[in-house]
Order: C-alpha cells, then structure tokens, then sequence
C-alpha cells in the first residue's frame, strides 16, 4: 500500500471494506437472480415464452459487458468513488424502470440500463483492493469479498420467492431500488476515495483504444482471461439456466429455487474462506491446481449421476456442483489478482477486460445455449464439461509459458564465460 492510499484507509477498515466492496458486488447477482421464479409470472402478463423471458438475463449481460469496458478506465480517470457513485444512481432509476414497465420491450430496455450500471461495484471494486493492498493481504480480501458476493446468488432467487409470496412480480424490482440507495447511502458515508488524483490517467479515447489493445494482444491476459471465464462458464451454464432446472427437470416451485442455489454458493464461500486462510501458506499454483481438481470430480459426478437416472432428485443433483463452486472460489482470487498486478497504473482497465471476457461468454450463454439445451440435464452437465476443460487447458497453457519463462530469466542470470 503505498503512502497516499493508506492515509485514505485510516477512515474506514479492511473489513469495513470487505463488507462494503462484497455488498456492491452483489447488487449485479442480485439483478439477475431475484426474478428467476417471476419468470412465469411475467412471462404470463407480458405473452412472452421461455426463450423471450431468456432475454431478460441476455440483454442485461450484453449491456453489462459493453459498458464493462468504460467502468474501469473512467475509474482510473476520475477516481472510483465517483464511478461508483452514479453507477448505484443510474441502477435505481433503471430498477424502478423495470417496476414499472407494462410490456416486454420496455422491460428490456430497462434491464439494458441496469446492466449498463451494475457493473461499477465488481469492476471497481477490484482496482479498490489493488489500491490499497498487495500480495496476500489482497488476496485475503479478494477472498473475503467473495464470500460475501457469494451469498448473493443464494439469497437472491429465495427473497424473489418471498416476495412473490405477498406481492406481485413488480415488488422485485422496487426491492432492488431500496436495496440501491442503502448501498448509494453507504459507499457516500464510508468509502474514501482510493484512486488518488497524482494516481489518475486521462481519459483519452485514442489511449484508451490503444492501452486496450495492448491488453488485449497480450498473450498471458487472454490466456488468464480465458481461464477464469471457462472456468466460471461451467457454474454459470446452470446459472442462466436455473428456472428450467429447477422448475422443469427437478420439478420444484417457484419458492424452492433455495434447493438449487444454496448448496452451490455454500460451496463458492467455503471455497472464498479456505482461499483467504490459506493466503501465504499454499502458493497460488498450487491453489489453482486444487481448485480445478475440485471441479473434475464434481463434474465426475454429476455425469455420472445423470447417465444413471433420468429423473434427477434432491440432493444429488445439486451437490456436485457445491463442489464445483468449491473449486471455481479457490481458482479465482489468484487469477484475477495476477491480470491485475501486469498492470499497476490501469487496474480498471485490466479488471474491465476480464470481466467483458466473461460477461459476453456468459451473455452467450444464456442467449443462446441455455434455451437450446436446458430441457435435459445431460446436455448441461456435458456442457459444463467442455468448459472447465477449455479453462483448464489454458492454465496449463499460461503455467507452461510461465515456467519456462522463469527457467530463461534463471539462466540468463548465471555468470557467463568471460572472453
């Protein structure tokens, strides 16, 4: 931490942060996972099948993804309280956009806008730990925020049940204004601004474009990129597709979405917490390699589990993908904190490129994929499959490149014979 940014610290704590930056996170899960069991509902008032109410998760990651490539770098430019500030402004009015809409066209112009938004806590919020901490103390933190991120996920589609319980399927949306402006009140009362003006970079289109090329053309970004972007893809494959999995294969309710949600973000905390405590103690490799074994066997499992029944039941059909979670939480601090450390002046930049990696596989995902094959489970777990082995092959790339690499630096250091 260097001098300018500790003196910001001294008004708030680590895990005042944590709590902070792992709240401002979850209001993107958040906007997609509460109107999972509104699905029908809102599909029903608005004449909208199950491919049409799949846009609604489409068109809000499209959006995201797109603005994703502004959020870091206009952080980096005018600080990252201010980003996140009118970010938190700009999704409440999209939230209560999205109350209020009376056909689906106009709720998906809404939805754009919140995806256009909800970016700025997770994007951001990583160049803010980057800020104002190094090493294992930022993977510490990197692990406590997504402990608290994780729970999101869980708690989401459980509180749009609730709420369709008492209300109608508008309420959902006028929970996430309220759930807006208490995080708008907090960052305003508690988040100091860690991204000071010495620190900043102009926000030049022409450098922009061409710092984000550089980026993008460097081998190891999208090697590490890639990596993290499978590896998630192969929980989010469920993810996009949890009303069909959980109201068509597993054949429960629109208040039972817990069943499947719970067991996987119990399994991504757990995973978050074991990566904080280790930090110091197991390398980073070794970490990630845990990790993906982890998730080998949980898709062992679950392939085999649905090649020997048709009609998957609780709680076997969830459980490996708790372990799944597992080893996703211990691959991604040390993923994303080794893209951010290649580049210490543009942490936003860095952290939005990784995250539009992901959000627009993942747009693809719920666009397209998900309504082609989440009627059977069989395809989904092959699905999942075939990403965590594409994410496992380019890490196995990028360690390879790596340790080569270190082996050359080790060799060049050696003395040579003198002529």
């Amino acid at each position: 931490m260097n001098d300018a940014s500790a003196k910001s610290m001294l008004s708030i704590s680590v895990r005042t942060l944590a709590v902070l930056l792992g709240g401002l996170a979850m209001f993107g899960p958040f906007s997609i996972d509460t109107i999972f069991p509104a699905f029908p509902a809102i599909g029903a008032q608005f004449g909208a099948d199950k491919v049409a109410m799949q846009q609604t998760i489409s068109v809000y990651l499209v959006a995201y993804a797109a603005m994703s490539i502004v959020h870091g770098p206009l952080s980096d430019a005018i600080g990252r309280r201010r980003v996140i500030l009118g970010g938190l402004v700009v999704f409440a009015i999209a939230s209560a956009g999205c109350a209020l809409s009376k056909d689906l066209t106009t709720l998906l112009a809404f939805r754009a806008l919140q995806g256009l938004s909800s970016g700025v806590g997770l994007i951001v919020g990583r160049a803010v730990i980057r800020d104002v901490l190094h090493g294992h103390d930022a993977q510490r933190l990197m692990s406590q925020v997504s402990m608290i991120f994780g729970v999101a996920p869980a708690v989401a589609p459980v509180i749009g049940g609730w709420i369709l319980g008492w209300s109608h399927w508008p309420a959902i949306f006028w929970f996430l204004v309220v759930f807006a402006v208490v995080l708008l009140v907090a960052t305003w009362r508690t988040l100091p601004e860690t991204h000071l003006p010495e620190a900043r970079l102009p926000m030049v289109p022409r450098r922009l474009l061409r710092d984000y090329v550089a980026i993008v053309m460097n081998p190891r970004f999208q090697r590490l990129a890639a990596a993290s972007a499978f590896n998630f893809a192969a929980l989010w494959m469920y993810i996009a597709s949890a009303p069909a999995f959980v109201l068509d294969i597993l054949k429960l309710s629109e208040r039972e979405f817990g069943w499947f949600f719970v067991p996987m973000i119990s399994g991504m905390v757990l995973g978050a917490f074991v990566s904080g405590r280790t930090a110091g103690k197991v390398s980073g490799e070794r970490l990630v390699a845990i990790g993906f074994a982890c998730s080998a066997v949980a898709m062992a499992l679950n392939l085999g589990y649905n090649l020997w029944t048709d009609a998957p039941q609780l709680p076997w059909a969830v459980l490996p993908m708790m372990l799944n979670a597992f080893g996703i939480a211990l691959v991604f601090p040390i993923v994303t904190l080794a893209i951010l450390d290649m580049y210490p002046r543009q942490r936003g930049s860095a952290s939005s490129l990784q995250a539009f990696t992901s959000l627009v596989l993942n747009a693809l995902i719920a666009g397209v994929l998900s309504p082609w094959i989440s009627d059977h489970a069989l395809w989904l777990v092959g699905a999942a499959i075939v990403f965590l082995v594409i994410a496992w092959g380019f890490w196995r790339w990028e360690a390879r490149v790596s340790r080569t690499a270190c082996a050359g630096e080790a060799e060049a250091k050696l003395p040579g014979e003198t002529l």
